[in-house]
């Protein structure tokens, strides 16, 4: 099939390859060129494991563009929209860029019947908004009407960042929410070796052992449009709930390790996110459940659950530095070191990374911070420059002279550092472990004091 991806960020770049490795023919259009140019050169613009060997397996059924004109629009069967919706100062998503997207795609459509395709989250309504939006733009250019040979569907992902091609590959569900019954048909038959499960699985990806087939949840617009907020403040009010047990573990003496053992095995309940740290961040889960409550307000609702976890959450970076304070007394001249950037291993995404709300509220408290991150380093560098942070090379400088080190992201490296000579480089051997991931037991045996989160 003919397919086009406006927007080349995690979502739209991860989409787009993986489809031209099931063997559709697929334009990615993205309105920056010099990211086009650096696609076009190999290069990705993110840090995905396992994207760039997916993208060289690809590369004969993919290409990248700048201008519309040459994304093929008037012969594309799918069109998927997979540009950013930021949020706005209330919580609600700025939908400025899908706008322009919609407005785009109707001038240029052809006569072939095409599914344009929401994949950024959007808010309830956007599809018949999109739809609008592309109909009047498409009456415009062509000075008729558009008559049927358009339909907008909904199909939220689920992609999580430092694994997405497997996600791609092998998702828990594939839902798709749509009105036009031929849509829904084209999406079918877009998905059908994910749904199959029939492709050749790259060694870089494997496929889950016993995997076989993957549902398709076919739905009216509206209800795909929700599955996608629901799921991620779902996932977000676990996490915010293990951390609100963790505060109470950690003033009756409980583990909250423990706990989230103890509970996680009610398979009414389930193990994951019930690791008790210092929160959520990125793209999604902070932005999404300020999307919903926005959403709901519009409808004269309140969803003081959702509300309440955004608070915990939030709370979580202010406790880190209470902590900190407890141990220290004094910030003011206190060298900190932070191990990690990035909101989450394997990614090099800072967007709502906890690490950073850390630094700003130390550096306000006149504290030295020093911080490393074995991938996000540059893009820190770049893009937060100016925020006071002394960036290190390497882990073992940035522990150098610090009064406290506080693990922020669970790089896997940070478990292996040279903790006895770490214990040397340090004013003060007390090491806050933000995510309860490195050991206490070797770290009191070299002497450190350990402060986890609830444990």
């Amino acid at each position: 099939m003919n397919v086009t991806v406006i927007g080349t960020g995690y979502v739209g770049l991860t989409t787009g390859v993986t489809l031209a490795f099931l063997g559709h023919q697929v334009v990615c259009l993205d309105i920056d060129a010099a990211k086009v140019a650096r696609l076009n050169r190999g290069e990705l613009p993110i840090y995905e494991p396992g994207l760039p060997d997916l993208l060289g397996e690809a590369k004969e059924h993919v290409r990248f563009t700048s201008e519309y004109g040459c994304a093929g629009l008037d012969q594309a069967d799918v069109v998927f929209i997979t540009v950013g919706t930021p949020s706005n100062p209330d919580g609600s998503p700025d939908l400025t860029f899908v706008r322009s997207v919609a407005q785009s795609v109707g001038e240029r459509l052809g006569g072939r019947f095409t599914v344009i395709v929401n994949k950024s989250t959007v808010p309830i309504g956007s599809g018949n908004w999109v739809g609008s939006l592309i109909a009047d733009a498409y009456e415009t250019a062509n000075g008729q009407k558009p008559n049927g040979n358009f339909a907008v569907a909904s199909n939220p992902e689920f992609l999580r960042e430092g694994v997405a091609v497997h996600d791609s590959l092998y998702p828990d569900r594939i839902v798709v929410g749509a009105t036009h019954a031929q849509a829904i048909d084209v999406l079918t038959h877009l998905y059908r070796p994910i749904l199959n499960q029939d492709f050749r699985a790259p060694k870089y990806a494997p496929r889950p052992e016993g995997l076989s087939a993957v549902p398709l949840v076919t739905t009216d617009l509206a209800s795909a449009e929700l599955i996608k907020y629901a799921a991620n403040a779902f996932l977000a009010l676990k996490i915010s709930y293990i951390n609100e047990v963790a505060q109470l573990a950690g003033r009756v003496g409980a583990d909250v390790t423990q706990i989230a053992r103890g509970i996680g095995l009610d398979d009414r309940i389930g193990p994951r996110f019930l690791q008790a740290g210092i929160g959520w961040g990125g793209s999604c889960f902070g932005k999404d459940t300020a999307g919903l409550v926005a959403t709901a307000r519009e409808y004269g609702l309140r969803m003081p659950i959702v509300e309440a976890a955004r608070q915990v959450n939030y709370r979580q970076r202010e406790w880190v530095v209470e902590r900190l304070q407890d141990e220290l007394k004094i910030l003011k001249g206190r060298t900190i070191a932070l191990l990690g950037l990035a909101f989450k291993p394997d990614t090099d995404d800072l967007r709502d990374a906890p690490a950073l709300d850390i630094a700003r509220l130390l550096i306000q408290r006149k504290a030295k911070v020093q911080a490393h991150d074995p991938v996000a380093l540059g893009r820190a560098r770049a893009e937060y420059g100016d925020l006071g942070i002394c960036y290190c090379e390497s882990a073992l400088d940035t522990v150098t002279d610090a009064d406290a080190i506080v693990l922020v992201t669970e790089w896997p490296q940070y478990r292996d550092l040279a903790w006895a000579e770490i214990k040397g480089r340090v004013r003060q051997p007390l090491v806050l472990d933000g995510r309860n991931f490195l050991s206490r037991t070797k770290l009191a045996a070299l002497g450190f004091k350990y402060l986890g989160v609830g444990c």
